[in-house]
């Protein structure tokens, strides 16, 4: 942390929060573990991680608004019983009411305090002056853009003059052009003194957006919540994107996020700290049409094989949070590796996309079977079976043994949808059950 930070009034102190949920007759699901955290006046804190890693979690414990199972909670040095007062939120919808106008949207905080009807009109007005919508004070959320809305949840959040704002995900629901424009205004407002607000603690999974806002970035891994990482970004605002220094911090923040091998990177859902078996590791929800079409243009120009996984997420206009799970999921079988912040086709990779649709489907039938041992166990059940059948409940309710119900129906999903494509087995929707006929469900 910045040496004339260390001076500055602590607002949040977070000490080993642990978070987890009970699991019928099995073991807790742990979602945050040994967490730490220290937020102080004056710095913008990014918390980075994949879906799943407890980030929004972490954010309603600081709001006061979740109740961890274990671990010291603090703002300004006080435990944290309850909803805390000085603290607002801008969430990821931007949950306006709809029967309300601009103006009364946003002066329902002032209006919980008791704040008199005079004062809150002016203040109302003040906050949607700042975030750029002075004259739309009497129109509806119906009238209004996503961008638009969201800063009038915006300004809702600030019109009680916060010390502390806690943004979730707060552009992840707006166009890439709408998206930008905000968060240049919200960061020129923060570094001209503007915004009523003494520190900002925001969820992304946007690496990017990380770097361009923040003083400070978490890296979270999952399974469990944990930081992992802990990153300083040197650069004064305005930064610049195409700044060398900027594109090699979100370089090697990208390495940072892919260097563990993808088995120990499954989403904060495992019971304990004890890694599942094998065949009960969760598998990503991608489709075989995302791993093929990445495959495809990681071998073509200007790629040949070896490509930069920012420059593919701006190609693809993909987050980290969307890109990674594929090439974890090509990682997984086989196709690619990670390197540095690089992925790579293997061998198996480039005979994949050199060939024709009958020997791709053999290609990814082998690659199951030699990394998936779920279904490589369903086919050989199948296989034993005087019938070919087996229900798949079976085998769900052996995956909720290691994960949750959640976690388990996405697993299940992709164990169907990749078995399929494979022609290792069908799927039956309405029965639910595995088979080896060749009739596919339609319906699925």
């Amino acid at each position: 942390m910045d040496q004339t930070l260390q001076t500055t009034p602590m607002l949040v102190s977070i000490a080993n929060c642990r978070q987890s949920y009970p699991k019928e007759a099995a073991s807790d699901v742990i979602i945050l573990d040994d967490v730490n955290l220290e937020l102080r006046e004056g710095e913008i804190v990014g918390l980075l991680g994949r879906s799943g890693s407890g980030k929004s979690t972490l954010l309603r414990i600081v709001a006061g608004l979740l109740k961890p199972t274990a671990g010291d909670i603090r703002w300004r040095d006080k435990p944290i019983t309850g909803p805390v007062r000085g603290v607002s939120m801008v969430f990821q919808s931007f949950a306006l009411f709809p029967w309300l106008t601009v103006e009364e949207n946003v002066a329902l905080g002032l209006e919980a305090q008791g704040v008199p009807k005079t004062e809150r009109e002016a203040r109302a007005e003040d906050a949607i002056d700042l975030i750029g919508l002075g004259g739309y004070e009497n129109a509806y959320p119906k009238e209004m853009s996503g961008g638009m809305r969201q800063r009038v949840g915006l300004a809702r959040a600030l019109v009680v003059h916060p010390d502390l704002l806690l943004m979730d995900e707060p552009f992840s629901a707006l166009d890439v052009l709408t998206a930008e424009t905000l968060r240049t205004d919200l960061i020129d407002l923060w570094s001209e003194g503007k915004l009523p607000v003494k520190s900002i603690l925001m969820v992304t999974h946007n690496i990017e957006e990380a770097v361009l806002m923040c003083d400070r970035i978490l890296v979270f891994s999952s399974n469990p919540g944990r930081v992992a990482s802990e990153l300083k970004v040197p650069f004064p605002h305005p930064r610049e994107r195409l700044d060398p220094e900027f594109r090699q911090l979100v370089d090697d923040i990208y390495a940072l996020m892919t260097r563990r091998p993808v088995e120990h990177r499954a989403p904060a859902h495992a019971i304990d700290r004890t890694p599942p078996p094998p065949t009960f590791q969760a598998l990503p929800v991608v489709s075989t049409n995302l791993m093929a079409g990445l495959m495809e243009t990681i071998e073509g120009e200007p790629y040949n094989g070896l490509a930069d996984l920012p420059a593919l997420a701006s190609a693809f206009q993909m987050e980290a949070d969307e890109l990674l799970p594929i090439g974890e999921a090509l990682q997984m079988l086989g196709f690619a590796e990670f390197e540095e912040g690089d992925i790579k086709l293997t061998d198996a990779g480039r005979r994949f996309v050199e060939a024709d649709t009958d020997d791709r489907k053999a290609e990814f039938a082998a690659a199951l079977r030699a990394h998936v041992p779920m279904i490589s166990q369903i086919r050989q059940v199948l296989d034993e079976r005087w019938n070919h059948r087996a229900p798949a409940l079976r085998f769900r309710d052996e995956l909720e043994d290691y994960m949750s119900p959640d976690y388990a129906d996405d697993t299940m999903r992709t164990i169907i949808a990749w078995g399929r494509y494979a022609e290792l087995f069908s799927y039956d929707r309405e029965a639910d059950q595995f088979s080896l006929e060749d009739e596919e469900d339609e319906n699925d």
